[in-house]
């Protein structure tokens, strides 16, 4: 069985990975269930589970149970609305988003189940090695943003996280779905009166997480900066959102500092480098767009489903 990604890579799957059986944890989460049905229409064998991942006994047994080949991780704390919640909530975001999964890892390590995390690459921020207009930051650089609770604690377990042989780490940025759903990074940003206008890192979830399939299905392990290629601003994003789907629609800027007087926490913005990515993926004869690309295919499909 095959699949494409909408540019024209297929998924690889040989006869060896028909017995594959996927579990996701964060079974009722936004990427969980775009997960869930993708592996559905791929024919995969796929459960998931809404088990907290710190309560080991809980998580042992679900294992057990459901004896899977791969875990997808998409559980975790990030917030509700967004990140500033963790900043009031540093014990629960702990348990969650550090103990959790490295619980969940670990089982996992133990019954010698491939688990892949679906983590974040918002531990960075533009420094003076990279410019918004420089190099992006690769998988070996160490975190340089501490400006939230939230991505000081993914960066600390994913420096621990990344020593099992058995687990895959792929770091998202300000995911984009194909709906206008809550958790879309582009339905966040078009709500608000005013947004800042800085180069960053995109995942777009249409793009990349039939890739994150194929890359677990080939057991492959370690970090990778998970974002289409290239950085897009903000604006760049609303204009490509209001000339496709939203005619009318209009915002306005205010800068860091304005930002950071209505925030708790700050926000990283930051470019991702993708070599190692696309590299790998090209090993499987699948492609990612380049991030404007992306968007506008995103939108063009968000346009003929009717969304508005």
């Amino acid at each position: 069985m095959s699949s494409t990604n909408g540019t024209n890579g297929t998924n690889g799957t040989n006869g060896s990975q028909a017995g594959n059986r996927f579990l996701i944890w964060g079974g009722e989460g936004w990427v969980a269930g775009h997960l869930k049905q993708i592996l559905e229409s791929q024919g995969k064998h796929v459960a998931a589970t809404t088990v907290r991942m710190q309560d080991r006994e809980k998580v042992l047994e679900v294992l057990e149970r459901e004896k899977p080949t791969h875990v997808l991780n998409a559980a975790g704390c990030t917030g509700r609305p967004n990140v500033d919640w963790c900043e009031d909530h540093k014990e629960e975001t702990m348990r969650s988003n550090a103990i959790g999964t490295l619980n969940l890892t670990d089982c996992c390590f133990l019954k010698g189940i491939h688990c892949t995390v679906y983590a974040t690459g918002c531990i960075y921020e533009y420094d003076d090695k990279h410019p918004w207009d420089g190099p992006g930051f690769t998988e070996t650089d160490p975190a340089n943003f501490k400006g939230s609770f939230y991505s000081y604690t993914k960066g600390h377990v994913e420096e621990i996280m990344k020593n099992y042989d058995n687990c895959l780490i792929l770091r998202l940025r300000m995911p984009v779905s194909d709906d206008l759903h809550s958790r879309n990074f582009v339905t966040k940003i078009a709500k608000y009166d005013r947004v800042v206008d800085i180069p960053n890192s995109n995942t777009i979830l249409h793009d990349l997480l039939p890739a994150s399939i194929l890359l677990a299905e080939h057991k492959d392990t370690g970090v990778y900066n998970f974002t289409n290629p290239g950085a897009i601003s903000h604006n760049e994003v609303l204009t490509l959102f209001r000339d496709i789907v939203r005619p009318g629609y209009s915002w306005k800027n205010f800068s860091l500092e304005e930002q950071a007087k209505v925030i708790k926490a700050g926000r990283s913005n930051c470019k991702l480098d993708t070599d190692k990515l696309i590299n790998k993926l090209k090993e499987y004869n699948y492609e990612v767009p380049e991030v404007h690309e992306a968007y506008r295919q995103c939108f063009e499909r968000m346009k003929a489903a009717g969304v508005q």
